[in-house]
């Protein structure tokens, strides 16, 4: 990654299925971050966002390398 990589939204859903999918790239060696608007909200004293739409973001970079992965956790989940 260098200093123009541009994060991008691979996934919504729950927090449990994106800490799941959050694993399986980590096993694939491909950074991710979460952002959930709904526990920043109750962290600043409002409420935000919804507790079941957590977004998880890659590296644009990385999207070819990510798709199969999402692919196999949508059949796995029955998404």
């Amino acid at each position: 990654m260098d200093d123009q990589s541009k994060h991008i939204k691979f996934f919504t859903g729950s927090l449990i299925e994106i800490q799941r999918l959050q694993l399986d790239l980590d096993d694939n060696a491909i950074p991710s971050m979460i952002k959930n608007n709904f526990q920043s909200g109750l962290r600043a004293g409002f409420y935000g966002g919804s507790p079941s739409l957590v977004e998880l973001f890659i590296y644009e970079e990385d999207m070819e390398k990510a798709k199969p992965i999402l692919d196999s956790f949508k059949e796995a989940m029955n998404l």
